[in-house]
């Protein structure tokens, strides 16, 4: 399972990726900031029943709501593996 993090400049939001779900657990810190830390991400996973899986790292990239025009807002996006909390206690 994979955990992504996301915001275009306003709100950061946090949620788990579930192939053939149709809502994914989420999380929205509420006012645009800096990114949050890796201690606020694992309380927020925590919350919504994920941890990071054992040895996997964020990782960043970044996209924009037009590829082909580099002039929009870039959508900075960070991922990590999960688990749910039940398998790893």
């Amino acid at each position: 399972m994979t955990a992504q993090m996301s915001s275009d400049g306003g709100p950061w939001r946090l949620y788990v990726v579930l192939y053939g779900e149709t809502e994914w657990p989420t999380f929205r810190w509420e006012l645009p900031g800096p990114v949050p830390t890796g201690a606020e991400r694992r309380a927020v996973l925590d919350l919504l029943g994920y941890e990071v899986a054992p040895g996997a790292a964020w990782s960043w990239s970044e996209d924009s709501r037009d590829p082909d025009d580099d002039a929009t807002a870039t959508i900075l996006i960070a991922a990590v593996g999960v688990r749910p909390i039940s398998e790893g206690r």
